[in-house]
């Protein structure tokens, strides 16, 4: 790996990541990083793995052995700080010279070490249609018939006192039924409603205790469209192939009824 310089080792570029070399030490190894860039960027992505995993566990520092802290995740850790934490690790490579420039936006890049409830409901909600709007004999476990017994069922299940179901018919869309399914790892609910042209959209609903309320957002994966937001411990998003501007207006018809 350092031809260039032998004395310069992997045990070297480690202990320099880990801030475990002495000043003079140090000196020589920028020299090196800044004559290797490869090498340069590798030592940045170490840096910033070591610093993601100080602030993932930054709650602990000051626990004892018998805290019960010690056996439980830590909790908060906003993406804001987690992203923070790579950006400042990334700019080591900016400062190690031009060659560096090429460098740092893949460090940018990095996915997070955990997706917030929101960011996951999406994409929850996409393959939940994607599998059920196609069926035809089963796209749902309790039909339209059987409303009030859905939503006392689901209602029970997701621990929603008097879980109301969105009537969609004002824009053209007619409950098909529902079916309990996993959302988060809990139970979530999904209704599914179809028009006159045969048009499927799904209504999913899920709890989470980490939820952060948000405003409407808009996700879009091919021609599934999705609206969502995070109202409290529930999540809500409607899905469908139809045009956007007609699964907003649905978006917004549930929030009206869904409870607050």
């Amino acid at each position: 790996m350092n031809d260039t310089n032998p004395s310069v080792s992997e045990a070297d570029l480690h202990a320099y990541a880990d801030s475990q070399l002495p000043e003079t030490a140090r000196a020589r190894i920028d020299a090196f990083l800044a004559d290797n860039p490869d090498e340069a960027a590798m030592v940045a992505e170490w840096q910033a793995q070591n610093t993601g995993i100080r602030s993932l566990f930054a709650g602990y520092e000051k626990t004892k052995e018998t805290d019960a802290l010690l056996v439980s995740p830590p909790r908060g850790i906003s993406s804001g700080l987690k992203r923070a934490a790579i950006a400042a690790a990334a700019l080591l490579v900016f400062a190690l010279g031009a060659v560096s420039g090429h460098y740092g936006p893949a460090l940018l890049e990095k996915p997070e070490l955990q997706l917030a409830g929101s960011e996951t409901l999406p994409k929850q909600a996409e393959a939940a249609f994607m599998v059920y709007s196609a069926e035809v004999r089963h796209p749902v476990e309790v039909f339209a018939n059987e409303e009030a017994h859905l939503a006392t069922w689901l209602g029970k299940r997701l621990a929603i006192e008097n879980l109301k179901i969105p009537n969609l018919q004002s824009l053209g869309f007619k409950l098909v039924g529902g079916r309990l399914l996993p959302v988060d790892g809990r139970p979530g609910a999904m209704f599914m409603y179809e028009n006159q042209a045969g048009e499927r959209l799904t209504v999913l609903v899920g709890r989470n205790t980490e939820n952060r309320a948000t405003s409407f957002r808009f996700a879009s994966s091919g021609n599934v469209e999705t609206f969502y937001w995070i109202d409290g411990e529930l999540g809500y998003a409607v899905t469908g192939e139809i045009s956007r501007e007609t699964l907003r207006e649905v978006a917004e018809e549930c929030y009206k009824q869904f409870p607050s």
